[in-house]
Protein backbone atom coordinates (compact mmCIF):
# COMPACT_ATOMS: atom_id res chain seq x y z
CA UNK A 1 0.00 0.00 0.00
CA UNK A 2 1.37 3.41 -0.94
CA UNK A 3 -0.92 5.38 1.35
CA UNK A 4 -2.78 4.61 4.56
CA UNK A 5 -6.02 6.13 5.75
CA UNK A 6 -4.76 5.80 9.30
CA UNK A 7 -1.24 7.09 9.02
CA UNK A 8 -1.95 10.05 11.29
CA UNK A 9 -3.59 8.03 14.08
CA UNK A 10 -1.87 8.79 17.36
CA UNK A 11 -0.45 6.02 19.53
CA UNK A 12 -2.46 5.26 22.69
CA UNK A 13 -0.35 5.85 25.76
CA UNK A 14 -2.47 3.40 27.71
CA UNK A 15 -4.64 3.90 30.77
CA UNK A 16 -2.29 4.89 33.61
CA UNK A 17 -3.88 2.58 36.19
CA UNK A 18 -4.36 -0.44 33.91
CA UNK A 19 -0.84 0.02 32.51
CA UNK A 20 0.50 0.09 36.06
CA UNK A 21 -1.33 -3.16 36.76
CA UNK A 22 0.30 -4.70 33.68
CA UNK A 23 3.71 -3.57 34.97
CA UNK A 24 2.95 -5.20 38.33
CA UNK A 25 2.15 -8.50 36.63
CA UNK A 26 5.42 -8.36 34.71
CA UNK A 27 7.48 -7.56 37.84
CA UNK A 28 9.42 -10.77 38.72
CA UNK A 29 9.80 -9.93 42.44
CA UNK A 30 7.95 -12.40 44.66
CA UNK A 31 7.20 -9.92 47.47
CA UNK A 32 5.70 -7.20 45.29
CA UNK A 33 2.51 -5.49 46.53
CA UNK A 34 -0.26 -4.18 44.26
CA UNK A 35 -2.04 -1.20 45.81
CA UNK A 36 -2.89 0.44 42.49
CA UNK A 37 -5.96 -0.99 40.78
CA UNK A 38 -9.36 -0.72 42.50
CA UNK A 39 -10.04 -4.41 43.04
CA UNK A 40 -11.00 -5.97 46.38
CA UNK A 41 -8.85 -8.94 47.38
CA UNK A 42 -9.05 -11.07 50.51
CA UNK A 43 -6.37 -11.76 53.11
CA UNK A 44 -4.67 -14.18 50.70
CA UNK A 45 -4.68 -11.68 47.84
CA UNK A 46 -7.47 -13.37 45.89
CA UNK A 47 -10.60 -11.87 44.38
CA UNK A 48 -13.30 -13.59 46.42
CA UNK A 49 -16.25 -15.49 45.01
CA UNK A 50 -19.09 -14.48 47.32
CA UNK A 51 -21.09 -17.37 48.70
CA UNK A 52 -24.39 -15.67 47.91
CA UNK A 53 -23.31 -15.22 44.30
CA UNK A 54 -22.11 -18.83 44.06
CA UNK A 55 -25.47 -20.06 45.35
CA UNK A 56 -27.25 -17.81 42.84
CA UNK A 57 -25.15 -19.31 40.05
CA UNK A 58 -26.08 -22.84 41.14
CA UNK A 59 -29.75 -21.89 41.22
CA UNK A 60 -29.80 -20.30 37.79
CA UNK A 61 -28.14 -23.36 36.24
CA UNK A 62 -27.35 -23.52 32.56
CA UNK A 63 -30.68 -22.58 31.00
CA UNK A 64 -30.74 -20.93 27.61
CA UNK A 65 -29.40 -17.39 27.50
CA UNK A 66 -31.43 -15.27 25.06
CA UNK A 67 -30.80 -11.56 24.61
CA UNK A 68 -32.06 -9.46 27.47
CA UNK A 69 -34.31 -6.50 26.68
CA UNK A 70 -32.51 -3.21 26.07
CA UNK A 71 -33.34 -2.05 29.59
CA UNK A 72 -32.14 -5.29 31.17
CA UNK A 73 -33.51 -7.99 33.46
CA UNK A 74 -36.72 -6.93 35.22
CA UNK A 75 -35.72 -8.46 38.56
CA UNK A 76 -32.30 -6.84 38.33
CA UNK A 77 -33.82 -3.40 37.75
CA UNK A 78 -36.21 -3.87 40.67
CA UNK A 79 -33.28 -4.91 42.85
CA UNK A 80 -31.29 -1.83 41.83
CA UNK A 81 -34.13 0.49 42.80
CA UNK A 82 -34.65 -1.14 46.19
CA UNK A 83 -30.93 -1.14 46.97
CA UNK A 84 -30.19 2.40 45.82
CA UNK A 85 -33.35 4.18 46.98
CA UNK A 86 -34.76 1.88 49.65
CA UNK A 87 -37.96 -0.11 49.30
CA UNK A 88 -40.18 2.59 50.79
CA UNK A 89 -38.86 5.63 48.94
CA UNK A 90 -41.70 7.87 47.68
CA UNK A 91 -40.18 8.03 44.19
CA UNK A 92 -40.50 4.26 43.95
CA UNK A 93 -44.04 4.26 45.30
CA UNK A 94 -45.00 6.88 42.71
CA UNK A 95 -43.27 4.92 39.91
CA UNK A 96 -41.21 7.91 38.86
CA UNK A 97 -37.80 6.22 38.64
CA UNK A 98 -36.56 4.95 35.27
CA UNK A 99 -33.91 2.24 35.77
CA UNK A 100 -31.83 0.24 33.33
CA UNK A 101 -29.23 -2.50 33.69
CA UNK A 102 -25.85 -1.32 32.36
CA UNK A 103 -22.37 -2.53 31.53
CA UNK A 104 -20.94 -1.85 34.97
CA UNK A 105 -20.73 1.56 36.57
CA UNK A 106 -18.70 2.83 33.62
CA UNK A 107 -21.51 1.90 31.25
CA UNK A 108 -24.00 3.62 33.56
CA UNK A 109 -22.08 6.91 33.52
CA UNK A 110 -21.56 6.57 29.77
CA UNK A 111 -25.28 6.14 29.06
CA UNK A 112 -26.03 9.02 31.44
CA UNK A 113 -23.67 11.21 29.41
CA UNK A 114 -25.23 10.11 26.11
CA UNK A 115 -28.75 10.70 27.44
CA UNK A 116 -27.89 14.19 28.70
CA UNK A 117 -26.09 15.06 25.48
CA UNK A 118 -29.39 14.58 23.65
CA UNK A 119 -31.76 16.09 26.20
CA UNK A 120 -29.60 18.72 27.96
CA UNK A 121 -26.93 19.63 25.39
CA UNK A 122 -24.42 22.44 25.56
CA UNK A 123 -24.04 22.46 29.33
CA UNK A 124 -20.78 22.47 31.24
CA UNK A 125 -20.05 19.35 33.27
CA UNK A 126 -18.39 19.85 36.66
CA UNK A 127 -16.46 16.99 38.24
CA UNK A 128 -14.45 16.94 41.45
CA UNK A 129 -10.75 17.78 41.58
CA UNK A 130 -9.44 15.11 41.75
CA UNK A 131 -11.77 12.45 40.37
CA UNK A 132 -11.90 9.18 38.50
CA UNK A 133 -10.44 10.18 35.14
CA UNK A 134 -13.24 8.55 33.14
CA UNK A 135 -15.65 11.19 34.44
CA UNK A 136 -13.90 13.59 32.09
CA UNK A 137 -13.51 11.06 29.29
CA UNK A 138 -17.09 9.77 29.19
CA UNK A 139 -18.70 13.20 29.18
CA UNK A 140 -16.19 14.60 26.70
CA UNK A 141 -16.87 11.65 24.41
CA UNK A 142 -20.55 12.62 24.53
CA UNK A 143 -19.65 16.13 23.37
CA UNK A 144 -19.56 18.03 26.67
CA UNK A 145 -16.93 20.41 27.97
CA UNK A 146 -15.79 19.36 31.44
CA UNK A 147 -14.30 21.44 34.21
CA UNK A 148 -13.58 20.83 37.89
CA UNK A 149 -14.81 22.01 41.26
CA UNK A 150 -12.54 22.05 44.35
CA UNK A 151 -12.81 18.91 46.46
CA UNK A 152 -9.50 17.91 48.03
CA UNK A 153 -7.99 20.10 50.75
CA UNK A 154 -4.38 18.94 50.54
CA UNK A 155 -3.24 20.78 53.66
CA UNK A 156 -5.86 19.20 55.92
CA UNK A 157 -6.39 16.00 53.89
CA UNK A 158 -10.13 16.63 53.94
CA UNK A 159 -12.93 18.02 51.76
CA UNK A 160 -12.55 21.60 50.55
CA UNK A 161 -16.18 22.23 51.39
CA UNK A 162 -16.14 26.03 51.08
CA UNK A 163 -14.42 25.89 47.69
CA UNK A 164 -16.85 23.26 46.50
CA UNK A 165 -19.93 25.29 47.45
CA UNK A 166 -18.53 28.48 45.91
CA UNK A 167 -17.90 26.67 42.63
CA UNK A 168 -21.48 25.37 42.51
CA UNK A 169 -22.81 28.86 43.25
CA UNK A 170 -20.60 30.41 40.56
CA UNK A 171 -21.47 27.85 37.87
CA UNK A 172 -24.05 28.76 35.25
CA UNK A 173 -27.57 27.73 36.21
CA UNK A 174 -28.46 24.26 34.99
CA UNK A 175 -24.91 22.95 34.79
CA UNK A 176 -24.29 19.21 35.13
CA UNK A 177 -22.59 18.23 38.40
CA UNK A 178 -21.06 14.79 38.95
CA UNK A 179 -20.99 13.80 42.63
CA UNK A 180 -19.62 10.70 44.32
CA UNK A 181 -21.91 10.29 47.35
CA UNK A 182 -19.73 7.83 49.26
CA UNK A 183 -16.18 6.41 49.26
CA UNK A 184 -14.85 9.12 46.98
CA UNK A 185 -12.37 7.90 44.38
CA UNK A 186 -9.49 8.72 44.70
CA UNK A 187 -9.43 10.61 48.02
CA UNK A 188 -11.50 8.42 50.36
CA UNK A 189 -13.02 11.52 52.02
CA UNK A 190 -16.76 12.25 51.91
CA UNK A 191 -19.18 15.01 52.82
CA UNK A 192 -20.83 14.62 56.23
CA UNK A 193 -24.62 14.84 56.51
CA UNK A 194 -24.63 18.56 57.31
CA UNK A 195 -22.44 19.27 54.28
CA UNK A 196 -24.61 17.08 52.08
CA UNK A 197 -27.70 19.07 53.03
CA UNK A 198 -25.94 22.38 52.38
CA UNK A 199 -24.70 21.19 48.99
CA UNK A 200 -28.19 19.92 48.14
CA UNK A 201 -29.67 23.37 48.88
CA UNK A 202 -27.21 25.04 46.51
CA UNK A 203 -27.61 22.47 43.73
CA UNK A 204 -31.40 22.75 43.80
CA UNK A 205 -31.36 26.54 43.99
CA UNK A 206 -29.07 26.68 40.94
CA UNK A 207 -31.18 24.09 39.09
CA UNK A 208 -28.08 22.02 38.42
CA UNK A 209 -28.47 18.53 36.97
CA UNK A 210 -26.89 16.08 39.40
CA UNK A 211 -25.33 12.78 38.35
CA UNK A 212 -24.48 10.63 41.36
CA UNK A 213 -21.80 8.01 40.71
CA UNK A 214 -22.08 5.42 43.50
CA UNK A 215 -19.57 2.67 42.76
CA UNK A 216 -18.80 1.53 46.31
CA UNK A 217 -22.10 1.20 48.15
CA UNK A 218 -21.55 -0.82 51.33
CA UNK A 219 -17.84 -0.07 51.64
CA UNK A 220 -18.26 3.15 53.65
CA UNK A 221 -20.55 2.49 56.64
CA UNK A 222 -23.33 0.17 55.48
CA UNK A 223 -25.45 -0.48 52.40
CA UNK A 224 -28.26 1.76 53.63
CA UNK A 225 -26.21 4.54 55.20
CA UNK A 226 -23.98 4.80 52.13
CA UNK A 227 -27.06 5.54 49.99
CA UNK A 228 -28.51 8.13 52.40
CA UNK A 229 -27.24 11.15 50.44
CA UNK A 230 -28.82 9.86 47.22
CA UNK A 231 -32.08 8.97 48.94
CA UNK A 232 -32.47 12.36 50.62
CA UNK A 233 -31.63 14.23 47.43
CA UNK A 234 -34.12 12.17 45.40
CA UNK A 235 -36.88 13.18 47.82
CA UNK A 236 -36.32 16.81 46.90
CA UNK A 237 -35.30 16.86 43.24
CA UNK A 238 -34.74 14.90 40.06
CA UNK A 239 -31.31 13.36 39.56
CA UNK A 240 -29.43 10.57 37.80
CA UNK A 241 -27.79 7.76 39.78
CA UNK A 242 -25.17 5.38 38.42
CA UNK A 243 -24.33 2.37 40.56
CA UNK A 244 -21.95 -0.56 40.22
CA UNK A 245 -21.92 -4.16 41.41
CA UNK A 246 -18.32 -4.82 40.37
CA UNK A 247 -16.90 -4.28 43.86
CA UNK A 248 -19.69 -5.14 46.29
CA UNK A 249 -20.69 -8.28 44.35
CA UNK A 250 -17.09 -9.08 43.33
CA UNK A 251 -18.36 -9.40 39.76
CA UNK A 252 -15.68 -7.45 37.91
CA UNK A 253 -15.73 -9.29 34.61
CA UNK A 254 -19.51 -9.66 34.42
CA UNK A 255 -20.01 -5.89 33.97
CA UNK A 256 -22.97 -5.31 36.28
CA UNK A 257 -24.22 -1.81 36.93
CA UNK A 258 -27.34 0.31 36.83
CA UNK A 259 -28.54 3.76 35.85
CA UNK A 260 -31.60 5.29 37.49
CA UNK A 261 -33.23 8.60 36.60
CA UNK A 262 -35.53 10.14 39.19
CA UNK A 263 -38.30 11.98 37.36
CA UNK A 264 -41.17 14.35 38.15
CA UNK A 265 -43.95 11.81 37.66
CA UNK A 266 -44.68 8.34 36.28
CA UNK A 267 -45.41 9.57 32.76
CA UNK A 268 -42.06 11.35 32.55
CA UNK A 269 -40.32 8.25 33.92
CA UNK A 270 -41.86 6.10 31.20
CA UNK A 271 -40.69 8.48 28.49
CA UNK A 272 -37.21 8.73 30.00
CA UNK A 273 -36.99 4.93 30.16
CA UNK A 274 -37.77 4.82 26.44
CA UNK A 275 -34.93 7.24 25.69
CA UNK A 276 -32.51 5.27 27.90
CA UNK A 277 -33.44 2.13 25.97
CA UNK A 278 -32.75 3.96 22.72
CA UNK A 279 -29.35 5.07 24.03
CA UNK A 280 -28.54 1.45 24.93
CA UNK A 281 -29.68 0.23 21.52
CA UNK A 282 -27.40 2.75 19.83
CA UNK A 283 -24.49 1.73 22.06
CA UNK A 284 -24.34 -1.97 22.99
CA UNK A 285 -27.90 -3.13 22.25
CA UNK A 286 -28.48 -5.09 25.49
CA UNK A 287 -26.69 -5.95 28.75
CA UNK A 288 -25.25 -9.37 29.67
CA UNK A 289 -27.61 -12.12 30.80
CA UNK A 290 -25.41 -14.12 33.21
CA UNK A 291 -24.43 -11.21 35.44
CA UNK A 292 -27.98 -9.91 35.34
CA UNK A 293 -29.36 -13.25 36.50
CA UNK A 294 -26.85 -13.52 39.35
CA UNK A 295 -27.58 -10.07 40.73
CA UNK A 296 -31.33 -10.43 40.23
CA UNK A 297 -31.33 -13.79 42.01
CA UNK A 298 -29.42 -12.49 45.02
CA UNK A 299 -31.36 -9.25 45.38
CA UNK A 300 -34.67 -11.02 44.77
CA UNK A 301 -34.19 -13.54 47.60
CA UNK A 302 -34.45 -12.43 51.25
CA UNK A 303 -32.12 -15.26 52.22
CA UNK A 304 -29.42 -14.54 49.64
CA UNK A 305 -29.68 -10.79 50.02
CA UNK A 306 -29.06 -11.07 53.76
CA UNK A 307 -26.12 -13.40 53.15
CA UNK A 308 -24.69 -11.02 50.56
CA UNK A 309 -25.11 -8.01 52.88
CA UNK A 310 -23.12 -9.89 55.51
CA UNK A 311 -20.35 -10.60 53.02
CA UNK A 312 -20.20 -6.93 52.01
CA UNK A 313 -19.87 -6.04 55.68
CA UNK A 314 -17.00 -8.51 55.99
CA UNK A 315 -15.20 -6.84 53.10
CA UNK A 316 -15.78 -3.40 54.59
CA UNK A 317 -14.52 -4.32 58.04
CA UNK A 318 -11.43 -6.03 56.61
CA UNK A 319 -10.48 -2.85 54.76
CA UNK A 320 -11.03 -0.82 57.93
CA UNK A 321 -8.83 -3.19 59.90
CA UNK A 322 -6.08 -2.92 57.27
CA UNK A 323 -6.17 0.88 57.54
CA UNK A 324 -5.73 0.62 61.30
CA UNK A 325 -2.96 -1.98 61.02
CA UNK A 326 -1.00 0.09 58.51
CA UNK A 327 -1.34 3.17 60.73
CA UNK A 328 -0.02 1.18 63.71
CA UNK A 329 2.99 -0.08 61.77
CA UNK A 330 3.82 3.40 60.45
CA UNK A 331 3.56 4.85 63.97
CA UNK A 332 5.89 2.14 65.27
CA UNK A 333 8.49 3.17 62.70
CA UNK A 334 8.10 6.96 62.94
CA UNK A 335 6.48 9.42 65.30
CA UNK A 336 6.90 12.22 62.79
CA UNK A 337 4.32 11.03 60.27
CA UNK A 338 0.66 11.93 60.83
CA UNK A 339 -1.35 8.83 59.94
CA UNK A 340 -4.76 10.15 60.99
CA UNK A 341 -5.72 10.43 57.31
CA UNK A 342 -5.70 6.63 57.06
CA UNK A 343 -8.33 6.39 59.77
CA UNK A 344 -10.45 9.34 58.62
CA UNK A 345 -10.73 8.21 55.00
CA UNK A 346 -12.95 5.28 54.05
CA UNK A 347 -13.73 2.86 51.28
CA UNK A 348 -11.26 1.20 48.96
CA UNK A 349 -8.92 4.14 48.54
CA UNK A 350 -6.63 6.35 50.55
CA UNK A 351 -5.01 9.54 49.32
CA UNK A 352 -1.58 9.32 50.92
CA UNK A 353 -0.14 12.70 50.00
CA UNK A 354 2.92 11.02 48.49
CA UNK A 355 4.48 12.75 45.50
CA UNK A 356 4.86 11.05 42.12
CA UNK A 357 8.61 10.79 42.80
CA UNK A 358 8.00 9.07 46.14
CA UNK A 359 5.53 6.69 44.50
CA UNK A 360 8.13 5.86 41.83
CA UNK A 361 10.71 5.19 44.54
CA UNK A 362 8.40 2.78 46.38
CA UNK A 363 7.70 0.90 43.17
CA UNK A 364 11.24 0.73 41.84
CA UNK A 365 13.02 0.05 45.12
CA UNK A 366 10.47 -2.02 47.04
CA UNK A 367 7.98 -3.37 44.50
CA UNK A 368 5.11 -1.50 46.21
CA UNK A 369 2.74 -0.22 43.52
CA UNK A 370 0.59 2.88 44.05
CA UNK A 371 -1.01 5.17 41.46
CA UNK A 372 1.15 8.18 40.56
CA UNK A 373 -1.22 10.57 42.36
CA UNK A 374 -0.43 8.80 45.64
CA UNK A 375 -3.74 6.94 45.71
CA UNK A 376 -3.50 3.64 47.53
CA UNK A 377 -6.01 0.80 47.26
CA UNK A 378 -6.26 -0.40 50.86
CA UNK A 379 -8.08 -3.55 49.70
CA UNK A 380 -4.70 -4.80 48.48
CA UNK A 381 -3.27 -4.74 52.01
CA UNK A 382 -3.09 -7.85 54.18
CA UNK A 383 -1.38 -8.84 57.41
CA UNK A 384 1.56 -10.31 55.50
CA UNK A 385 2.37 -7.25 53.38
CA UNK A 386 1.50 -4.38 55.74
CA UNK A 387 4.97 -4.35 57.43
CA UNK A 388 6.66 -4.06 54.02
CA UNK A 389 4.28 -1.31 52.87
CA UNK A 390 4.73 0.64 56.12
CA UNK A 391 8.53 0.48 55.89
CA UNK A 392 8.47 1.55 52.24
CA UNK A 393 6.07 4.40 53.04
CA UNK A 394 8.19 5.74 55.91
CA UNK A 395 11.42 5.54 53.91
CA UNK A 396 9.83 7.30 50.95
CA UNK A 397 8.61 10.08 53.24
CA UNK A 398 12.06 10.43 54.76
CA UNK A 399 13.64 10.86 51.34
CA UNK A 400 11.18 13.65 50.52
Amino acid sequence: MTESLFGQVEAFAGDPILSLNDAFKADPRTEKVNLSIGVYTDEKGRIPVLRAVKTAYERTGFAERPYLPMEGHAGYREGVQKLVFGDGHPARAEKRIATIQTLGGTGAVGIAADFLAKHAPGRTVLVSDPTWENHHGLFQRAGFTTTTYPYWDRANRSVDFDGMVKAFEAAENGSIVVLQPVCHNPTGVDLDERQQEAVTDVLIAKRHIVVFDMAYQGFGTSLDEDAAFVRRYARRASCLVANSFSKNFSLYGERCGGLSVVCRDADEAERVLGQLKLAVRRSYSSPPMTGGLLVATVLGSDELRAQWAGEVETMRTRMDSMRKLLAEHIRALSNEIDVSFLLNQRGMFSYTGLSAQQVDTMRERDGVYLVGSGRMCVAGLNEANVPKVAKSFVEAQARG
